[in-house]
């Protein structure tokens, strides 16, 4: 790898905007010093999400014409 055309990476301590949380990361963006969701608040990543089937075609027209999944 060229050395001189690898851009530096920076330490920045970067806080969430959801719950406040505080983490280091390196990047290369200076500036980024918050994020809007973090991996400990994303429903995702904390387990909280919830599946929600409203149903597609295949559910109304098997729930129309009696067949079940």
């Amino acid at each position: 790898m060229n050395k001189e055309i690898q851009p530096t990476l920076h330490k920045v301590t970067v806080t969430c905007n959801t719950c406040g949380a505080e983490f280091e990361v390196e990047t290369t963006d200076a500036n980024m010093s918050k994020v809007d969701v973090c991996s400990k608040c994303h429903p995702f990543y904390a387990g909280t999400q919830k599946s929600v089937s409203k149903g597609g075609k295949i559910d109304k027209f098997n729930a129309k014409y009696g067949k079940k999944a």
